[in-house]
């Protein structure tokens, strides 16, 4: 070969140290050297799988550079650096017939593929590297289900927010983090607010970078910050190691945040009161719509898309003013008080929902144990299996929907509280304690002639 390929690759190489591709290189030009041919480049895609028909840059460059007649033949250091995928090998096979080029390895031979057993050979070696990567994933899987299973965190990776690279202890300035962001989402507040206040505060995730709302939600979703063991987004027992959070609290987070109709890449909202103003003449939910000179109002829109009359507008700094006054005085009233007080056995129902849960779980290992032993057949253990997944479910939404009044959590009953904090509070709270308390605020026509706002147009329906 006067002007050689030598193409290099390994699967996985997280620690970016290029030890497995630089070792292959080595070989292959020691191969080189001893049977006289020239290297012209060398080819090299690190941490990326053949197996999985991932696209391999570098692979895809040297076929058309074959295909080009600029190299005359391939080095690797062992067929399957090469394929291990055999529709890819076919089309391997079609590219070396026409150009002639030659295929060497250092610890498998030469394959010359313009015969009959040249093409068998690398076809077989393709079929056997599929199948000892197949049993390889099995073995890795099961390995993994069980690992969960007996509550054991898998090693690697970079280290979970909140607890050391070992994940035996906890870290506390990271999971007071973790603490006060699942209260705000349960207070009401959205992903995304979170995030830019956690910024602006320089608080920085595990890896130094800014927050997204992605990263968020899977720390706050995840089983781990319970201590609990996921597998396939599903929690299948406690972990070995402690908890931030309780194993409740995951579940009403997974409950909010993983709502399909929630949003979480909207950006914070400015208009507190957004879905629960309404229009007096149609009854329409009032739209959030600047004026002309950028005041902000919410306005009864008419047209494509819109339900409302186009009759109604109000402007919405003092409506909100004036909700946000009524608010902090309806949270001192006794009545209130007692209806948003939590009931006092929340908790034991909480615990004995989570013990159901556990139950429930323990008893879909048990089937699974059954069929492996064939004690059951694959169509009993899916119809007794679907019952207890429906239970699980039940359980985890009633769990969830206990002590609802989160967004209310330290300012029942002390008003002062939340007059001092109220502007300070983001939209997406305020708008969450609104909810609470009021169902909806009906809008009335303005009296003719009177240019100042009047709040006798303002008609709310509270809840409590």
């Amino acid at each position: 070969m006067k002007a050689a390929a030598i193409y290099v690759r390994i699967s996985s190489d997280p620690d970016g140290t290029r030890a497995g591709v630089s070792r292959q290189i080595d070989d292959c030009k020691a191969w080189a050297v001893r049977h006289g041919s020239q290297v012209a480049e060398i080819y090299e895609d690190n941490d990326v799988s053949a197996y999985r028909g991932k696209t391999r840059p570098a692979y895809r460059r040297m076929c058309e550079d074959l295909k080009l007649g600029t190299r005359d033949g391939v080095i690797v250091w062992h067929p399957d650096r090469l394929h291990r995928n055999v529709r890819e090998i076919e089309d391997f096979i079609d590219l070396i017939e026409v150009t002639g080029a030659q295929i060497a390895t250092v610890t498998g031979g030469a394959y010359d593929l313009t015969t009959t057993s040249g093409r068998g050979m690398i076809r077989m070696s393709g079929v056997f590297a599929r199948m000892e990567s197949e049993d390889k994933s099995r073995r890795i899987k099961r390995s993994a289900e069980q690992q969960a299973k007996d509550g054991r965190r898998p090693g690697g990776g970079t280290r979970g927010y909140g607890y050391n690279s070992g994940h035996t202890k906890i870290i506390r300035i990271e999971a007071a983090v973790i603490e006060e962001a699942a209260k705000r989402i349960l207070a009401g507040e959205n992903l995304r607010s979170i995030c830019i206040d956690l910024d602006n505060r320089g608080i920085r995730t595990v890896t130094g970078a800014q927050w997204r709302t992605s990263t968020l939600k899977a720390i706050l979703t995840s089983g781990r910050i319970s201590g609990q063991r996921d597998y396939h987004g599903e929690t299948v027992g406690a972990g070995n190691w402690p908890a931030i959070v309780t194993p409740a609290t995951t579940i009403r987070l997974r409950g909010i945040l993983n709502d399909p109709s929630r949003r979480t890449n909207r950006a914070p909202r400015s208009y507190p009161l957004t879905s629960l103003v309404c229009c007096g003449k149609c009854g329409a939910k009032m739209v959030a719509r600047p004026k002309a000179d950028k005041r902000r109002q919410y306005v009864c829109a008419k047209g494509p898309g819109f339900h409302g009359c186009g009759g109604m507008a109000v402007l919405a700094e003092p409506l909100e003013q004036l909700v946000s006054d009524a608010i902090i005085i309806r949270l001192d009233s006794p009545v209130l008080h007692r209806a948003l007080a939590k009931p006092a056995n929340d908790d034991g129902n909480a615990d004995a929902l989570l013990a159901q849960i556990g139950e429930d779980r323990d008893q879909l290992d048990d089937l699974a144990k059954m069929w492996s032993r064939k004690e059951i057949s694959a169509r009993e253990w899916s119809a007794a299996k679907q019952p207890i997944l429906e239970r699980i479910q039940a359980a985890e939404r009633s769990v969830s929907s206990l002590t609802s009044s989160s967004a209310l959590e330290g300012f029942v009953g002390d008003s002062e509280a939340l007059r001092r904090q109220w502007a300070d509070l983001p939209p997406a709270r305020q708008r969450a304690i609104a909810s609470v308390l009021l169902d909806r605020l009906v809008i009335h026509s303005a009296v003719r002639g009177r240019n100042t706002f009047d709040s006798d147009r303002i008609e709310p329906i509270w809840k409590v």
